[in-house]
C-alpha cells in the first residue's frame, strides 16, 4: 500500500494544489478562465511529456492533433448538428489513428529529421484548415460551437478540465509503472537491448505516440467547447513549440513537470505586455533551465525529493 501511495504521489500533490486553486478562484470569472486554459495546455504538455519525455519522440505536431480534436468536434456540432460527446469520440479516435502510421513512417529517423517531418505534417494540416471552405470555416473558422451540458458555467468547466488532467495523469502514471512503461524506458535508452528482450520497438513507440495524440485531441475538444470558437490560427505550429517549451521547462521526463511548466509559462504570459517580450522571457527561461536545470524545474529538485517512480 505504501508503494502504491508513493507511485500516486504526483497525482495526490496535484489534487492538493487544485483544492487550493479552486478555493482561490471560486466565483472569479477572470481567474477561472485562466485556470481552464492552464488545464487545457497542461493536457497538451502531458502529451509532449509522454511522447518526448518518455518515448523520446520529438514531435512538433501536438498542436495539429489538438486542432483535429477542436475542428472535429466543431464540425460535428455546428455542421452536422450532433452531440458534443460524438465530437469527443472524434477527438479521441482520429488523432491517434493518424498518429500511428505517421509514427511508423518517421520513427526510423533521428530526432532532428523526425521533428522536421512532424512539423511538415502540422503545416500541411494548417493549410488544409485554411482551404477547407465551409467545412472548416476557412480563414474565418468555426463559431457557435455549443458549450457542454455537463459544464455550462465557468466553475463547472474548471472542474471538468482539471478532472480530465487528473484522469490523464493517472493513466500516464499507471502506464509508466507497468511492464509497458518499463519497456518504453528501455527502448528509449537502448533499442537493441529492448529488441533482444522481445520488445517490438517501432510498434511500442508508435502506440505511445498515438496515445499522446489522443491526449492532445482531448485538449482540443475542451478548447473548442470552452471558447465556443476555433479558427485557423487557434492551434498552430507555434502552439506546438509553446507546449514543448512548457514540458521542457517543467521537466518533460517527470509526471508533474509538464503541468508545472504549463501553469508557470501561462501565468508569466498574463503579466508580459507583448509578444516580443514574451518571446524574450520564454527564451531566457529555456536557456536558464537547460543550463542550470537540464531535467526541468521539477526534475531537478522537487520531483527528486518526492521519490517519483520514473527514476530520473
Amino acid at each position: 500500500m505504501t508503494g502504491r501511495l508513493a507511485t500516486l504521489r504526483p497525482l495526490l500533490i496535484l489534487i492538493g494544489a487544485l483544492v487550493v486553486v479552486t478555493i482561490a478562484t471560486w466565483g472569479q470569472p477572470f481567474w477561472l478562465d485562466n485556470s481552464i486554459i492552464v488545464a487545457i495546455f497542461a493536457l497538451m504538455a502531458l502529451s509532449v511529456g509522454l511522447a518526448y519525455g518518455q518515448a523520446g519522440v520529438l514531435s512538433m505536431a501536438t498542436g495539429a492533433f489538438a486542432s483535429i480534436g477542436a475542428f472535429g468536434t466543431g464540425i460535428v456540432t455546428t455542421r452536422l448538428g450532433l452531440s458534443p460527446y460524438v465530437g469527443l469520440v472524434v477527438a479521441l479516435v482520429v488523432p491517434p489513428v493518424l498518429a500511428w502510421p505517421l509514427a511508423r513512417a518517421v520513427l526510423r529517423l533521428s530526432p532532428l529529421p523526425l521533428s522536421v517531418a512532424t512539423l511538415l505534417v502540422s503545416l500541411v494540416l494548417e493549410i488544409a484548415v485554411r482551404e477547407g471552405g465551409d467545412v472548416t470555416g476557412g480563414y474565418i473558422g468555426l463559431s457557435g460551437i455549443p458549450r457542454l451540458s455537463v459544464a455550462p458555467s465557468p466553475q463547472a468547466m474548471h472542474f471538468l478540465a482539471w478532472g480530465c488532467v487528473l484522469v490523464a495523469l493517472l493513466l500516464y502514471i499507471n502506464l509508466m509503472d507497468s511492464a509497458i512503461g518499463r519497456a518504453v524506458r528501455t527502448a528509449r535508452h537502448d533499442a537493441l537491448r529492448a529488441t533482444a528482450d522481445g520488445v517490438g520497438v517501432p510498434r511500442l513507440l508508435s502506440s505511445v505516440f498515438a496515445s499522446s495524440a489522443a491526449i492532445a485531441g482531448l485538449a482540443g475538444w475542451l478548447y473548442a467547447h470552452h471558447l465556443t470558437y476555433v479558427g485557423p490560427d487557434s492551434m498552430t505550429t507555434h502552439m506546438s513549440i509553446q507546449v514543448l517549451l512548457m514540458a521542457v521547462v517543467g521537466g518533460a521526463r517527470t509526471f508533474l513537470g509538464p503541468v508545472v511548466g504549463a501553469a508557470l509559462l501561462l501565468l508569466v504570459t498574463l503579466f508580459l505586455p507583448g509578444a516580443e517580450t514574451q518571446g524574450m522571457v520564454f527564451g531566457a527561461m529555456l536557456v536558464f533551465v537547460l543550463v542550470v536545470m537540464p531535467n526541468g524545474i521539477v526534475g531537478s529538485w522537487w520531483f527528486a525529493r518526492l521519490r517519483s517512480i520514473d527514476g530520473h
